[in-house]
């Protein structure tokens, strides 16, 4: 590549000051050519911004005046940014030198290309796929997401099984490759969702307008995974539960939207039950909770569906119940799966 498009790293920082510390520096250290760095902060109480400034004076800090969680405050940062491609990373996420330099080349072959991710290990054991990301997304037909590599707590070891560039569903929001006027024809991201599946909302969004959305295997980063909420957070499980229902009814076809929803539903509760069964009630509520702000934004995410003169027909989905696969029918690995069933 001969001709290098203007790139920026943007991290979203919200008291990260331990993650900034550690991975920083490797980001820093990135030898693609033509490439800029800001870091975008949702008013941390713990001198994130302060050591930036003093340690990384070349990095552009943008600041929010509140937390206003991934999506919008990614949303409100990249409205600043001046650049080709945004590489949206998280700030617990280490990377080599020459990550950057595939991704963009692939990309730029591509015009129907809108987003990418890079291969995401595991920083803590590196020889096995991280859970956010692994080797690319999916969802199947009741909004369940699954990866390439890890599907639910079954997080494989990396072999080689995923060196292939592949089309997947959704990119993982911890590494991800972003065309600039994708991200802008597509509106960024909900902001409503303030954390989790805001990614996979954007993909589907990105391939109903015709674009597609890329997993490349020949760029390796490392990411520990629950800097902000860790898995065990009922919040988090608020958020994931919440969201998924609202990324169905933003993109399902009219036809299959609200048959989906109620079945989803009906799945949610059978969850509810394990939580109970483990004496997780944190959670349990949770997803009662989920359901009950789901329904009160019922009317507000029906605006938000935009059917006219966008491509519902997507690929990718999974048109079988992953939860059903995995639980029942012992299919703990993405090569267990039919590749039939992918539309």
């Amino acid at each position: 590549m001969t001709n290098f498009p203007k790139v920026a790293v943007v991290i979203l920082n919200w008291n990260g000051i331990y993650y900034l510390k550690r991975f920083l520096p490797s980001v820093y250290n990135s030898s693609y050519p033509n490439l800029v760095f800001v870091v975008g902060d949702n008013a941390s109480s713990d001198k994130s911004v302060e050591f930036i400034k003093q340690n990384y004076p070349k990095i552009e800090v943008i600041q929010n005046d509140k937390n206003y969680g991934f999506a919008e405050g990614y949303n409100r940062v990249l409205e600043q940014v001046d650049a080709d491609y945004y590489i949206l990373l998280n700030s617990d996420v280490e990377v080599n030198e020459g990550w950057i330099e595939p991704m963009i080349e692939a990309m730029e072959a591509d015009p129907a290309v809108a987003a990418a991710q890079p291969k995401i290990l595991s920083s803590l054991q590196p020889e096995l796929f991280e859970y956010a990301g692994a080797a690319g997304g999916y969802l199947d037909k009741y909004g369940y997401p699954f990866c390439r590599g890890r599907i639910f707590d079954t997080v494989e070891a990396d072999l080689g099984q995923y060196n292939d560039t592949k089309s997947i569903f959704w990119a993982s929001g911890a590494a991800l490759f972003i065309k600039s006027d994708a991200w802008k024809k597509s509106g960024g991201f909900d902001k409503d969702f303030f954390a989790h599946m805001e990614e996979i909302d954007l993909c589907w969004r990105l391939k109903r307008m015709g674009y597609t959305i890329q997993y490349y295997p020949f760029s390796e980063v490392y990411h520990i995974g629950g800097g902000s909420l860790n898995k065990e957070n009922p919040f988090k499980t608020y958020l994931n539960f919440r969201n998924s229902l609202i990324v169905l009814q933003k993109n399902l076809p009219s036809t299959q939207v609200y048959l989906t929803i109620f079945t989803r539903i009906w799945l949610d509760l059978i969850a509810v039950i394990r939580f109970y069964l483990k004496g997780n009630y944190k959670d349990a509520f949770a997803v009662h909770r989920a359901h009950w702000s789901f329904f009160k934004s019922f009317r507000t995410n029906h605006k938000k569906r935009k059917q006219s003169n966008i491509k519902f027909k997507v690929n990718g989905l999974y048109n079988r119940l992953i939860v059903w696969e995995y639980f029942s029918k012992k299919n703990h690995k993405f090569t267990d799966l039919n590749e039939s069933d992918f539309t």
